[in-house]
């Protein structure tokens, strides 16, 4: 990328993407339950969201990576999941509202994996530039829930909806500004994608992503429940959430200095290794709000340098046309079915067991998370620096390789 211009829309629409996600995982359990559901429904619904990305993705990277069109992909979905959104106010009852949300988690989950492909596509050669466009995605979210807190202290959470609706409004006439990128339109073909997932590394690397994001999912569908029902206020929630997506937007501030230093699979199992302490904690002490501080924090390692490395090593071992589809695996398996499957095992077990033992299932996901990725990753990343900037060789084999 040589100017600054698309830098900014690209990390716009990180920022309006992300500000939606701000809105939904904090308050949207909080405004099921008001609205009377109960918690296996609620469940149910964050595993249908989560779940769509199992189809989206690779329905939508599949059509990318075959006929091209990113641009023209993202923007079809950003105007499908604002349209299906706006329906949410007006309808009644668990069917019609899991239908709803399926549609506007198919279309949503469409956009962001072509968008990642789409910006280190911009990027090229200096894809170590990824983290610091990335992180606008963690100002948006940090900016709505800090926004949003109060609205829902005060007036309900109703506001939620509405809030939603406008963020994926501007969302949209923000993916009208952002350009293609060269590469993001090639159709050539180069090593089948069978042939790819047949590596053991490979296989080792998604079955890691689907376990760290198993063990999220009781987070992402209960974690405000939890907090409330130890006592936390709304506004306090919020301000949790916002905490530990700080800690996240120093991770992808500060990786490009620090994966120089180390590799992406030592990285990759400091992250998981830290995600199961994180969990450990929740279960251990809710009610002590310096753990829950310290739990927040642990999000820059669970998440933020999680996803930075499993991004980037994504982009290794799926090269040329096959980009789409490797980071649409990525999303599908790991936020789609493994965050799906965490959110549906924590609904049904949320009213039959003591809460704090949905946390430990979580941990013990992510214990096994890294029992695999310390088996099954060696070799993976071990010259991190080149390939983490993607130096000009490496960026030259796979123009090659398209």
């Amino acid at each position: 990328m040589t100017d600054l211009l698309p830098r900014r829309r690209l990390s716009g629409f990180y920022f309006f993407w992300f500000a939606g996600l701000g809105a939904l995982l904090p308050y949207w359990s909080l405004y099921m339950r008001d609205r009377g559901f109960s918690a296996a429904a609620i469940g149910l619904i964050f595993g249908i969201l989560l779940g769509t990305k199992v189809v989206a993705p690779n329905v939508w990277g599949w059509l990318v990576d075959r006929y091209g069109g990113r641009v023209v992909v993202i923007r079809l979905a950003t105007a499908g999941a604002a349209l299906m959104f706006l329906w949410v106010p007006f309808v009644d009852g668990f069917l019609a509202l899991a239908l709803l949300m399926a549609g506007y988690g198919f279309f949503s989950n469409a956009s962001i994996p072509q968008f990642e492909a789409l910006t280190f596509n911009h990027l090229g050669s200096r894809s170590a530039g990824y983290s610091r466009i990335r992180l606008w995605g963690s100002v948006g979210f940090i900016a709505s829930v800090a926004a949003l807190g109060p609205l829902v202290d005060t007036g309900g959470t109703g506001w939620v909806v509405w809030w939603m609706m406008a963020t994926l409004v501007t969302l949209f006439v923000v993916s009208l500004s952002v350009p293609d990128a060269p590469g993001s339109r090639e159709t050539a073909h180069g090593e089948a994608l069978w042939t790819v997932l047949r590596r053991p590394q490979v296989a080792s690397l998604l079955a890691v992503c689907f376990l760290v994001q198993f063990s999220h999912g009781p987070y992402y569908s209960f974690f405000s429940i939890y907090l409330e029902d130890h006592g936390y206020g709304r506004s306090l929630i919020g301000g949790l959430w916002a905490l530990g997506v700080m800690a996240e937007v120093l991770v992808f501030a500060f990786l490009p200095a620090v994966v120089t230093r180390t590799t992406l699979r030592q990285l990759m199992l400091t992250a998981v290794a830290l995600a199961a302490l994180r969990w450990s904690l929740l279960a251990a002490a809710p009610d002590r709000m310096a753990i829950v501080v310290l739990v927040q924090v642990l999000h820059m390692a669970s998440f933020g340098l999680y996803h930075a490395v499993a991004v980037s090593l994504v982009h290794r071992l799926f090269r040329g046309p096959l980009q789409g589809r490797g980071q649409a695996l990525y999303s599908s398996l790991g936020f789609g079915a493994g965050g799906a499957a965490g959110a549906l095992s924590s609904g049904f077990l949320w009213d039959v067991l003591p809460h704090h033992w949905v946390f430990v299932m979580a941990a013990s996901a992510a214990a096994l998370g890294w029992v695999i990725a310390w088996l099954g990753l060696r070799g993976v990343g071990m010259v991190s620096a080149p390939d983490y900037n993607a130096s000009s060789d490496s960026r030259a084999a796979a123009a090659a390789d398209r």
